[in-house]
């Protein structure tokens, strides 16, 4: 079931680091370079990436509506982890206590939450696969440290 909605505009990337995220450990580098996958995601990234997973997508236009409504999109983020030489995201999403705060008017069940949250973590992981297969080519210059032992 393929989700017919217009690419939105890519997020802008905020200055976070990804550590006080519950759902990432970045490890080395602190150079995360969102301005230059701010610039990529512009470039096209964002909406290729977007348009494949539309095509693949369970979410409904409805849900699609709420995600829209939410601003969720523009909360995704995006870093470099130069350790692992990948992006790294981190995905929105509706927290568990939706109900008691009257997260959105439109929210009716546990599963357009669901449906919600697992959608937008595979939109993250598209968009990473997108931005590492077609578009970034940095590599990470590895410096061993000076304390490793000598296998002669």
């Amino acid at each position: 079931m393929a989700l017919d909605v217009e690419v939105p505009p890519p997020p802008e990337l905020e200055r976070i680091d990804p550590n006080e995220y519950e759902d990432a450990d970045v490890v080395g580098d602190t150079d995360y370079k969102r301005d230059e996958i701010e610039a990529l995601l512009r470039d096209g990234a964002w909406a290729e990436a977007f348009t494949e997973w539309a095509e693949e997508t369970d979410m409904d236009e409805r849900t699609f509506d709420i995600v829209t409504d939410l601003e969720m999109l523009r909360r995704f983020d995006f870093f470099w982890d130069s350790f692992a030489e990948r992006v790294g995201y981190h995905a929105p999403g509706i927290p568990e206590d939706w109900k008691e705060r009257e997260y959105h008017p439109e929210l009716d069940s546990w599963g357009t939450v669901s449906s919600i949250n697992a959608g937008l973590t595979e939109l993250g992981q598209i968009v990473c696969d997108v931005l590492l297969g077609d578009y970034i080519d940095w590599e990470t210059e590895y410096e061993a440290p000076d304390d490793l032992p000598d296998f002669e």
